[in-house]
């Protein structure tokens, strides 16, 4: 009697959640294809764009077997990573990285995060540093190291936007998921970081790093202002609770500063 053909279960899942990125998804779709192995599945969600996004990265996806284009309607980034997320967990995915749609990722990438997470499981998640221009030019070498070494100081905080972020999906699923319906802000990529860093530990190094679109550095649309960068910085992780859900999220709340607000480009 033969035996029944076991599914390919993907080890790792790219999510690349969009919203109106035509001008930028099609060089991200090919970093992600051009991975330089074949336990990947990528998840690309449209989240209800009204431009040519969604036939781009069809067109490009096509003829990949371990590549998939859905939907999520629900408006927000966070809405779009939670549908990537349960379909990473539906595969029996063990890990998963979250791209953006402007961003590039070098061939090795999801290897080097493979290698970071490595077989401890107090390790639960890996962070990459964002440059831009040519790795190997003497600023982006201090960058790098900078970033680095920062991140080995301040352990009990994110060092990296939703772009650089790759998690265990066990205890991200613990943690949560990315969505928290009770941070409905912008800075969620921070507020996931403080959720899995009660899972266990976050690495990096300073040769894990990505290129997102140069108009990431224009972005005081999302920023916190210094006297809650320092808070943050300076709090222990024990008061970080409190200076998540008590401080810095009805400070973002009075300035109408939502995660549905990143909607709008009129930044770019």
């Amino acid at each position: 009697m033969a035996s029944a053909v076991r599914p390919w279960v993907p080890k790792w899942v790219i999510v690349i959640a969009f919203y109106n990125e035509a001008r930028f998804i099609a060089p991200t779709i090919a970093c992600a294809l051009a991975q330089d192995r074949d336990d990947i599945m990528l998840v690309c969600v449209d989240n209800g764009s009204t431009d040519a996004s969604a036939g781009i990265v069809a067109d490009a996806i096509k003829d990949h077997p371990r590549a998939m284009l859905v939907s999520e309607t629900a408006q927000g980034h966070t809405f779009a990573l939670r549908k990537g997320t349960a379909l990473a967990h539906d595969m029996g995915a063990q890990n998963i990285a979250y791209w953006d749609a402007d961003t590039f990722y070098p061939p090795h990438y999801i290897s080097r995060a493979d290698a970071l997470l490595g077989d401890d499981p107090r390790i639960v998640g890996v962070q990459a540093f964002d440059i831009y221009g040519e790795y190997a030019v003497p600023k982006n070498v201090i960058i790098r190291h900078r970033m680095a070494i920062t991140a080995s100081l301040l352990t009990g905080q994110g060092h990296t936007g939703t772009f650089g972020q790759c998690f265990r999906l066990a205890p991200l699923l613990a943690a949560g998921g990315p969505k928290n319906d009770d941070w409905p802000f912008v800075l969620y990529d921070h507020e996931l970081i403080h959720r899995m860093l009660k899972q266990g530990r976050l690495t990096h190094a300073a040769d894990h790093v990505c290129w997102p679109a140069p108009r990431r550095t224009v972005k005081g649309h999302v920023r916190w202002n210094l006297t809650e960068r320092l808070l943050y910085a300076l709090t222990p992780y024990a008061v970080k609770d409190w200076f998540f859900y008590g401080f810095l999220g009805p400070r973002l709340r009075s300035r109408g500063m939502f995660e549905a607000g990143l909607r709008v480009r009129d930044w770019e």
